[in-house]
């Protein structure tokens, strides 16, 4: 496994192609990775799909409102149009580029409409730089990423098993 620096701003994603290890960049977007750590630490993101996944570009998830399966408001024809039931974030975008193992987060239009849903690029996005908030990089398991079924929406989707901050996990 890879050695985790720092387990407060590390992320175990437990997939279900294989486990994911985040480094989170609390010095990026310090808003966005309070955020991911809240819902992860509610458990919010546990059994929420990857419902949109676009060859060579990346891998969204994170809609905790309906991507959640199991959830009481699960609804997979809906998943990608919803967020938490928290406030929407105010942008904190910065020039990381959006290479292999970027994770940054969905939103609409609006800039500060970031909420909960996130992607991960399996290449060069750089022409999404200075769009969206970079908060992560994969650091180990890039190749379960690349398992994840693709599909606008996927049929029978992929899904978070569990994610945990890593400073919990001990």
């Amino acid at each position: 496994m890879a050695e985790i620096k720092d387990p407060e701003n590390t992320l175990l994603m437990e997939t279900t192609k294989g486990n994911v290890v985040i480094e989170l960049l609390p010095d990026l977007a310090p808003g966005h990775v309070a955020r991911i750590k809240e819902l992860t630490r509610e458990g919010a993101y546990d059994g929420v799909v990857f419902h949109r996944v676009i060859d060579g570009f990346m891998a969204q998830t994170g809609d905790v409102q309906y991507g959640k399966s199991g959830g009481s408001s699960f609804n997979p024809g809906r998943a990608g149009t919803g967020g938490s039931d928290k406030g929407d974030l105010k942008a904190e975008f910065s020039n990381a580029n959006h290479g292999r193992g970027t994770c940054s987060m969905a939103r609409a239009q609006n800039p500060n409409s970031a909420n909960s849903q996130f992607f991960i690029c399996f290449g060069d996005a750089s022409f999404l730089n200075r769009q969206y908030s970079v908060w992560g990089q994969v650091i180990e398991g890039m190749d379960n990423v690349d398992k994840i079924k693709r599909g606008e929406p996927v049929q029978d989707p992929d899904k978070i098993v569990s994610m945990k901050v890593a400073a919990d996990a001990a």
